[in-house]
């Protein structure tokens, strides 16, 4: 199995935890953010990874190296500028059609989210539904919201609880269906014919291509993921509260 892992950005919401390294390798007690994405991955059968990198390249390279990749096959994908989410896949794509099971499908997960959302079951979900990707989301509040139909479906998107929604389904316009407003949690799973289909360039949000596929009837789907332990670690208070809960055991890793 084939992951990808989004490291590039610039953990700017981590200062001062960032002014000498980049985020991945924040650590929680004693772990880092890499080592602990990348033993949740490995632990559900993950054994090829990629990483997009950009601040602080050569500390994510170099401690690969002296950790002997923890035991797995690791590709490094180096942004010059950084690409976002959807630029940084694009440019990542060689590494999952380069396949002896190009068809197999493959985790996309951010380096700065700490979750128990268990994988194998979301895998399962997305292979049973034939999706062309699904979203690990959770029923919370968020500043930016996706929205779904009635059948898990990605139809539109909000910003904040009061702001309207951008729906891209006219038929959901029209009829005036209600739709769930959900939060990301940034791990998707995805079917490789999805990287053929990514005709933006540049540096773009995955959450771009994901609506103009919806819109066109593809298979984007909620994978609902609220009764598992989940948080952003974006801020060095977020990470100061994951320690504690790593200690209390309320979230076991």
């Amino acid at each position: 199995m084939r992951a990808m892992i989004l490291a590039a950005g610039l953990g700017t919401r981590l200062r001062p935890l960032t002014g000498d390294r980049p985020k991945a390798l924040v650590e929680i007690n004693g772990r880092t953010l890499l080592e602990i994405t990348l033993s949740r991955l490995r632990n559900v059968g993950v054994c090829e990874v990629i990483i997009n990198v950009h601040h602080f390249a050569d500390m994510i390279v170099e401690y690969l190296k002296t950790n002997n990749n923890f035991g797995m096959s690791i590709e490094i994908s180096r942004e010059e500028v950084l690409l976002d989410t959807g630029g940084g896949l694009k440019k990542a794509s060689y590494f999952f059609m380069d396949s002896s099971r190009p068809e197999d499908p493959f985790i996309v997960h951010n380096v700065d989210v700490l979750s128990t959302i268990d994988l194998r079951r979301m895998m399962q979900f997305h292979n049973e539904n034939q999706a062309l990707a699904t979203l690990a989301v959770q029923n919370r509040k968020t500043s930016r919201y996706l929205l779904f139909d009635g059948q898990g479906q990605l139809c539109g998107r909000r910003s904040g609880d009061d702001q309207a929604p951008e729906l891209v389904r006219s038929s959901l316009v029209q009829s005036g269906q209600q739709t769930h407003a959900l939060a990301f949690s940034g791990i998707h799973v995805i079917s490789p014919r999805l990287l053929a289909m990514m005709t933006e360039d540049g540096a773009f949000s995955i959450v771009t291509t994901y609506l103009r596929l919806a819109a066109q009837g593809e298979k984007i789907l909620a994978f609902r993921a609220d009764e598992y332990y989940w948080r952003d670690l974006g801020k060095p208070e977020n990470v100061a509260q994951a320690a504690q809960d790593l200690k209390q055991k309320v979230i076991m890793q």
